[in-house]
């Protein structure tokens, strides 16, 4: 039989059938991923094939298809392994808040920057909008301004007043969504929100370091009654890119390699050459100060998780 893995628990895989069944599988044998190094040899989306023993109750995944994307990181405790988030990725939703907790901007770019490198459309979820200051609103209207005009669709939300839920199901409808972020930026709500069936655990915010506790412990993928499945991920510390040239890191961010050719060298890295078209953006105004030095960061390859910001 055929079937799509919608929950991974480490050796159990919850295996959806073409006809909507469910079965718990287990790997049988070896697998080896042609070009990826992790730590998860299945990934929720991926599609296989499976035999079901019904004297055990259980089934065995005997092929898993190639995958048409998927989006890694680096493993937390195995710094040369990749971790597979997730596969066969319509549309990225990272969930983003100002405080409660505070999502950096050296985040949020890492996780675009991995989402261009793996092919996978991406959008930004400013969560939480109730609980925000004028001033706090008016600083993530600066930053939907600054990401939309580079290409990213940007929302407004709130799980308790509804906003922008409307257009974010309408951009969702038809396809499989990874919703990733840190824990406690709501991502559970907001998916209760968007579908009152579902009766996702939400998790709480500690009051010692305001940071989210986790409440996702492994990725879930779960059917919207508006046509969508949704990859529910755990709250992620820690991004780190996996496996990056440096000389590649530039064609991950839109606005710069829009005019790099206008560089005076062809290997440009954007740091200390002369007549660098993107040094110079940088200082007209045209390329974020702040989108520049997280380039620079990953450039030198600085570690990037919850607890700090590469910028404000």
């Amino acid at each position: 039989m055929k079937g799509r893995v919608i929950q991974s628990t480490g050796s159990w895989y919850k295996v959806e059938s073409e006809d909507k069944i469910l079965y718990s599988c287990k790997l049988r044998g070896q697998f080896k991923i042609k070009g990826i190094k992790s730590t998860n040899p299945i990934a929720v989306g991926d599609w296989v094939d499976f035999t079901w023993e019904s004297k055990d109750e259980m089934g065995w995944i005997i092929k898993i298809y190639e995958r048409n994307n998927y989006i890694i990181r680096k493993s937390v405790n195995l710094s040369k392994r990749s971790h597979i988030i997730a596969s066969n990725i319509d549309l990225a939703l990272l969930v983003v808040t100002l405080n409660h907790p505070r999502t950096s901007t050296g985040f949020i770019d890492r996780f675009l920057v991995s989402c261009e490198a793996y092919h996978i459309n991406a959008n930004l979820i400013f969560n939480k909008t109730d609980l925000y200051t004028s001033i706090e609103t008016t600083e993530i209207d600066n930053l939907i301004n600054q990401y939309q005009s580079i290409g990213y669709n940007c929302f407004k939300t709130s799980a308790k007043t509804e906003e922008g839920l409307n257009d974010l199901r309408e951009v969702m409808k038809d396809k499989v969504c990874l919703v990733s972020g840190h824990s406690g930026v709501g991502k559970s709500a907001l998916i209760n929100a968007l579908d009152p069936s579902k009766d996702i655990r939400i998790g709480e915010i500690s009051d010692i370091h305001n940071k989210g506790k986790h409440t996702t412990t492994f990725a879930q993928m779960h059917s919207l009654d508006f046509g969508t499945y949704i990859i529910d991920s755990p709250g992620i510390k820690e991004f780190g890119l996996f496996d990056f040239k440096k000389e590649e890191l530039c064609s991950y961010f839109p606005e710069m390699i829009e005019i790099s050719d206008e560089c005076k060298y062809n290997n440009c890295t954007h740091v200390h050459e002369p007549q660098c078209a993107v040094k110079n953006a940088v200082e007209i105004g045209i390329i974020s100060p702040d989108r520049y030095l997280n380039y620079l960061n990953m450039l030198e390859g600085k570690e990037m998780n919850e607890n700090e910001n590469y910028s404000k």
